[in-house]
């Protein structure tokens, strides 16, 4: 009979071949970011690689942090379904019950500054089509602008909570530009995903984000270029780079689709057409489980 560490790399070995073949499940997790320019697709980008996960038997958290909400939207949740969630930043009540404050009220010093949040997703945490979680947090405002409010610590709280959470695929669509994008957000995720398309302004935006990312130590930095329609789309973004194509760890190019603008806001349609575009996400979605954390 082989011993042990034989058998145990036989099975092994079998599990690489089934993996192959049918869906990847993993009981580590790593955390994604997605930033850029306002416009350039970051929403949709997050939405889709969130399905993917899904379907490849990854537990997903798909965490809204940007003002405008439309990232149920793009998982597929109903709009009479979305018009009932609450931004954690705007549910007064759970606020005042994690920090001891009101907002908008005198605190002083009753506003408790380490929170327990560890009830927040079971609470406020939507479950969307594909079993895919959702957790809509509204905008953290920085430190630096002087705000220590009860909202501001509580969705710091949240977002310290979510960096502990294990065995999870965690992808956080942000709002547009550079501003939001601190220490507060950005500690303890594994990768930066920075979605431009071809134009001047947003690929200076990614730059930006991209030495912003390298400051705060996070490993992986992706460099998306979405909306390309040619190859002297993809030259001009190069040229604009230059030095700075050092600052990441692979660019990933995702060619113009008409297919997104025609099932807006709900993506999951396209996740079934086999387009290129799908073809390219698929590539980052393993790049991503590649480099894990």
């Amino acid at each position: 009979m082989a011993d042990a560490p034989a058998q145990r790399e036989k099975m092994l070995d079998a599990a690489r071949v089934l993996r192959g073949n049918t869906r990847i499940v993993s009981d580590k997790g790593f955390r994604v970011i997605v930033t850029g320019k306002g416009g350039v697709g970051k929403t949709t980008i997050t939405a889709l690689l969130v399905h993917l996960f899904a379907r490849e038997g990854f537990t997903t958290l798909a965490v809204d942090e940007d003002p405008q909400m439309n990232l149920p939207f793009a998982l597929g949740i109903r709009w009479e379904e979305r018009d009932r969630i609450v931004p954690l930043a705007r549910d007064f009540d759970y606020v005042e019950e994690k920090t001891g404050a009101r907002p908008g009220g005198g605190y002083g010093l009753m506003l408790s500054l380490n929170p327990d949040v560890s009830d927040v997703v079971e609470r406020f945490g939507v479950r969307g089509p594909g079993g895919v979680n959702i957790l809509v947090m509204g905008t953290v405002v920085q430190a630096a602008t002087g705000c220590l409010c009860p909202e501001n610590t509580l969705l710091e709280s949240v977002i310290r909570y979510i960096n502990l959470r294990e065995g999870e695929v965690i992808l956080m669509d942000t709002p547009a530009g550079v501003e939001h994008f601190g220490r507060t957000i950005a500690r303890g995720f594994h990768h930066a995903i920075l979605v431009t398309d071809p134009s001047f302004n947003a690929v200076q935006v990614a730059v930006h984000l991209a030495h912003l990312a390298k400051e705060l130590g996070i490993p992986h930095i992706h460099l998306v270029i979405n909306r390309v329609r040619s190859e002297d789309d993809v030259r001009k973004v190069r040229e604009i780079l230059g030095r700075s194509m050092d600052l990441f760890a692979g660019v990933h190019v995702l060619p113009y689709d008409e297919g997104l603008i025609r099932c807006e806001p709900d993506v999951r349609p396209l996740l079934g057409t086999g387009s290129p575009f799908i073809d390219r996400l698929r590539s980052l979605q393993k790049t991503l489980v590649r480099f894990g954390k």
